[in-house]
């Protein structure tokens, strides 16, 4: 049962020590030996994968700024519901051309004195004011590792390069009231189970006047956006940068928040 135990557990040691890919190179197919599928691939059995991700839960519940559990989690819950977003994707002209494309989000693939450059209210420029306003940073996103399928793999690192789109687009800040709130538009969107877990068990460590608010306002706007929105990895965000923020909030039919977050804080 030891022995067993600690094979079931070797890939979690393997995700400890592994450093991440350059951020910029596109997840592909290739000859990486008899079993892996793309470059950070760490093959896991059922078996492992239950284990991964009951730990990863935990740890995720506990502390929901672990980015890192959050994302094994993801990875080890989520293939029917990437394999629903892959096939939403290949039906749709821009989603596809990013499966063909595989573009990425990082500090080494945006221009960030383009972005600066660009008028005020554009995506682009609205998106660089809410990394530099959070301090937040592209490159902070986990690589892929235990999903076994290398399409798959790019489609949940696309989902998770674009998450501080969606904040932009919903006009979310990162606090946990704000992470709650993109977490319920992404459940709607996604069905992916750690999108779903997030949203249901997050609001616990927020106080009753955060909790009134979100339950009574920000969910039903959450939740009605992400219904009314096609799917938003659909969107080639990199090509739109000059698009006014407000022109793609209508077209994809997300309307301004009922509540401002920031006064909330």
């Amino acid at each position: 049962m030891v022995t067993l135990l600690r094979k079931s557990l070797h890939p979690l040691r393997l995700l400890q020590r592994l450093p991440g890919p350059a951020a910029d190179v596109p997840l592909r197919a290739a000859s990486h030996g008899t079993s892996l599928l793309y470059p950070e691939h760490i093959p896991t059995s059922p078996l492992q994968k239950a284990l991964l991700a009951a730990g990863s839960a935990g740890m995720a519940l506990y502390n929901p700024y672990r980015h890192d559990m959050v994302a094994v989690l993801g990875e080890t819950t989520g293939c029917r519901a990437l394999e629903v977003l892959r096939d939403q994707m290949k039906r749709h002209p821009e989603g596809s051309q990013i499966l063909q494309e595989r573009p990425r989000i990082s500090l080494a693939t945006l221009d960030l004195g383009k972005l600066q450059s660009l008028p005020e209210g554009s995506l682009g420029r609205e998106y660089l004011r809410f990394l530099e306003e959070n301090r937040v940073s592209p490159d902070t996103r986990a690589p892929t590792r235990f999903v076994d399928d290398e399409e798959l793999a790019y489609v949940i690192q696309r989902y998770r390069e674009v998450h501080d789109m969606l904040h932009t687009l919903l006009g979310m800040p990162t606090n946990i009231l704000g992470e709650i709130v993109v977490k319920w538009f992404e459940a709607v969107q996604t069905g992916l189970p750690m999108c779903i877990l997030g949203a249901l068990f997050g609001p616990v460590r927020l106080s009753a006047q955060h909790l009134q608010v979100l339950v009574s306002e920000l969910v039903p706007w959450a939740v009605q956006s992400g219904r009314r929105a096609p799917c938003v990895l659909n969107l080639y965000y990199e090509r739109r940068w000059e698009q006014p923020l407000t022109a793609l909030r209508e077209e994809l039919g997300i309307t301004e928040p009922p509540v401002h977050i920031k006064r909330l804080a």
